[in-house]
């Protein structure tokens, strides 16, 4: 039964295997290079990227790999692996020859399964092994706008264990689906519809929930002010909202909104207008945004900010990675009560 799996198996994992391995090799061939330079420019390491021009296509190109795999996997090995047998009906003959139902199901997803985890850890451990020097110098201050903290969402799905975690739960998405659906063209249009959804989804409706964020109250000031928005033209103006900077190098900010001093979202007053920090005669501008912020602070408006900083990385890595497998679980469960009960 191994070996049929296997030769059923082979050439889904052994082309996503070529592609992971071929990865791994560029990795492995520049990543210490890379750590060189981080050692040797320091300071200016991040500044100095931008000469080699390899660095920042092979820095997207992890990203893409590892947000490309578990859709892949869920919509090509998963929903694929029992639905066309239901589909053909070649799992009679197998059902035929004194293999039961479980046994057969569990050989099917426990090699899917294994393979996943391998191929996709091996691969999230190139990347995120790869890019830590760039990590490590965005988290020290480093500033760039293209490199983001290893904490912003678009970064935090390409690092560390929730690939692996994303791509296990793909896999039994797809084989519950495809027990469900026994068609495979519709099983895996809507497993890989549905991954995607979630790898959208999950970083603004399911990450900020997975363990409480730090809160602060935050005066604005010129020397913080990171953002003024204001709509309408000239003296018509209205200021809509301000952010502030945070004092945690590399943390996601969650939320950055106005507060009045009873600690209610308010909306900012006419005359906060004044504390836009650019107009034509600067010195004078900046004069009016000084006594703006003052008037601020002493009427008692802050800047409430909800925020995980960067040390919470493993934390909230675990986390995702945990619900996301025990979702796995829960789908396979679903797969040997579905196979037990419902089917002929």
């Amino acid at each position: 039964m191994i070996w049929l799996t296997w030769r059923q198996f082979r050439v889904q994992f052994l082309v996503i295997a070529g592609v992971v391995l071929a990865a791994a090799v560029v990795l492995a061939a520049t990543g210490p290079g890379l750590a060189d330079d981080y050692r040797a420019f320091a300071d200016n390491f991040i500044k100095n990227l931008g000469f080699a021009r390899l660095n920042p296509v092979l820095y997207q190109v992890g990203l893409a790999l590892l947000y490309a795999v578990p859709p892949i996997i869920g919509a090509f090995w998963g929903a694929p692996l029992i639905a066309r047998e239901l589909e053909t009906g070649t799992h009679r003959l197998a059902w035929g020859q004194s293999i039961s139902r479980w046994r057969w199901l569990a050989t099917k997803v426990g090699i899917g399964g294994l393979g996943t985890i391998a191929l996709t850890g091996a691969l999230s451990l190139a990347v995120t092994w790869w890019s830590s020097p760039i990590d490590k110098a965005i988290n020290a201050g480093q500033e760039s706008n293209f490199y983001l903290p290893r904490m912003f969402p678009v970064t935090f799905s390409g690092r560390g264990l929730v690939p692996i975690g994303y791509a296990v739960f793909a896999f039994a998405l797809g084989v519950a689906v495809g027990l469900a659906v026994r068609r495979t063209l519709v099983a895996l249009a809507i497993t890989l519809a549905a991954v995607i959804l979630i790898q959208v989804l999950a970083p603004s409706l399911i990450r900020p929930h997975l363990m409480a964020p730090t809160d602060q109250n935050i005066v604005a000031s010129a020397d913080n002010l990171r953002g003024f928005m204001i709509s309408g033209p000239g003296p018509d103006a209205q200021i809509k909202a301000i952010e502030v900077a945070i004092n945690a190098v590399g943390g996601w900010k969650l939320t950055d909104e106005t507060v009045d001093k009873s600690g209610k979202v308010a909306t900012l007053p006419q005359w906060a207008i004044d504390c836009e920090p650019n107009g034509p005669n600067r010195q004078e501008t900046s004069t009016k945004a000084e006594a703006c912020f003052q008037r601020l602070a002493a009427e008692g408006y802050t800047q409430h900010v909800r925020y995980f900083s960067a040390d919470k990385f493993w934390a909230l890595q675990w986390r995702e990675f945990g619900l996301f497998f025990l979702l796995a679980l829960a789908l396979t469960g679903f797969s040997f009560w579905r196979i037990r009960r419902d089917l002929s």
